[in-house]
């Protein structure tokens, strides 16, 4: 028995997210006595999962999953599991795992618990805390089927080192060509910046930057912080922006360390998107702005203003601290 986890890549590279499941399987395991597993499609070096407690590594390599396939990737994820008899299976509650994790959970007749923000507060019975109703409220969840599949939310637990030396062991799983009924043509990423999906801290722009010629001091800021830059619905609805930068509940959900809004008034749809970040930091002129009543930090103040002043001090504390 052990515990698989699906470790996420990108380009031939783990994503953040999979550390952040190899530090949270490996407390599981420990306080059960038994052991992590993951599985990695495509990668060519997995030693970095040993870092982080992983026990042994499933490798699988195929061109038919270059391009990530929620059904077949779910049917590998399955197998995998099956192979490790595994009792429970964790994803992270990423764009594409929360496709795939459902579709495992039927395969497994497994019970499903997704957006988790904590550790199992018990394990028999199995229940585990997590977010609901747009992450305004949370449930304590009890699975009672022999196999759970949990999907964790990013930056929920953290990463934490655990040196091991995981054996790697090759998986060839059976790959259905039913399983591949939609074929993926092209794939658009955007380069050279950090991506909403993998950064700690993201700075979001509103309405209240009067154009996309004022963009600079968002993207200003991002760069001193190291940070990705999101907009609001309306800013991305206008062109002022493009879609993918668009966060909130109808756009990207974001559950970064620190999130920083700048001109957005902060409708209810962009708060519940935004709201599992662990701090979140306002600035706008209008004190009643509804972002103010959810925010742990406001500045009352013209962007204009306020912003290049804390960009210039970001970059002079870096420079005096490096």
């Amino acid at each position: 028995m052990s515990i698989l986890i699906y470790a996420e890549s990108a380009e031939g590279k783990f994503k953040k997210t999979a550390f952040e499941l190899a530090s949270y399987a490996k407390k599981i395991a420990g306080e059960t006595g038994t052991t992590v597993t993951a599985l990695a499609i495509n990668i060519t070096d997995t030693s970095a999962l040993g870092n982080y407690g992983v026990d042994k590594v499933l490798t699988v390599n195929s061109d038919k999953l270059k391009a990530f396939n929620a059904k077949a990737y779910a049917d590998v994820i399955t197998q995998a599991a099956k192979n490790e008899a595994a009792k429970i299976v964790v994803f992270s509650a990423t764009t594409d795992s929360l496709y795939a994790a459902p579709l495992t959970a039927v395969a497994l007749e497994a019970g499903y618990a997704s957006n988790v923000v904590a550790l199992p507060e018990s394990t028999s019975p199995f229940r585990v805390k997590r977010t609901a109703f747009s992450n305004k409220a949370f449930n304590i969840t009890e699975i009672n089927t022999d196999v759970k599949v949990l999907a964790v939310s990013k930056n929920a637990f953290g990463i934490i080192e655990s040196a091991a030396t995981p054996s790697v062991e090759e998986f060839s799983p059976s790959l259905d060509d039913a399983d591949f009924s939609i074929n993926v043509e092209s794939v658009e990423k955007v380069t050279g910046k950090v991506t909403i999906a993998d950064a700690e801290i993201v700075v979001s722009g509103g309405r209240g930057l009067k154009g996309p010629e004022n963009w600079g001091l968002i993207e200003n800021l991002a760069e001193a912080l190291g940070a990705a830059t999101a907009c609001s619905k309306p800013v991305s609805d206008l062109g002022w922006r493009p879609h993918s930068e668009h966060v909130g509940q109808t756009g990207k959900p974001v559950a970064s360390n620190l999130y920083i809004a700048i001109g957005v008034s902060g409708a209810i749809q962009h708060i519940a998107g935004i709201n599992s970040s662990k701090v979140k930091v306002v600035i706008n002129t209008d004190p009643d702005a509804p972002f103010f009543k959810v925010a742990d930090y406001g500045v009352v103040g013209d962007a204009f203003e306020v912003v290049p002043k804390l960009t210039e001090k970001i970059k002079e504390f870096k420079a005096n601290n490096s």
